[in-house]
């Protein structure tokens, strides 16, 4: 259910402390984190601290929530010094998704092709 921590979602259990992760920042509303399996030199994690499924879920959240996820991807990005970086979103496991958590991945450092396949 959305807004609700779940017991076996991954990423609720990264927000309660429950599982270690690289954290690079910390909101009151979202934590982003380094991707424990990189596809870019700079690749992290922007996720709400609230459970939503997937950006579908996100969207139809309190606006301030995916507001506040978008915002911290610009700030992470900053912090790490990226002129031109991706954010995506993969919604569904048929896109790619295999963390039922809402998640902006934060892609950088090196030359993104299109389309990304």
């Amino acid at each position: 259910m959305a807004g609700e921590p779940q017991d076996d979602c991954l990423f609720c259990k990264i927000v309660e402390g429950h599982v270690p992760a690289t954290i690079v920042r910390e909101t009151e509303s979202t934590v982003a984190f380094r991707d424990i399996n990189p596809q870019a030199p700079v690749h992290i994690l922007v996720i709400p601290k609230v459970h939503y499924a997937n950006a579908a879920a996100l969207a139809t959240a309190e606006p301030t929530v995916a507001a506040d996820v978008l915002r911290e991807t610009q700030a992470v990005a900053d912090e790490e010094k990226l002129e031109s970086y991706r954010v995506v979103f993969n919604t569904g496991p048929g896109a790619g998704q295999t963390v039922f958590h809402a998640h902006a991945h934060i892609l950088g450092g090196r030359g993104m092709q299109w389309p990304p396949g």
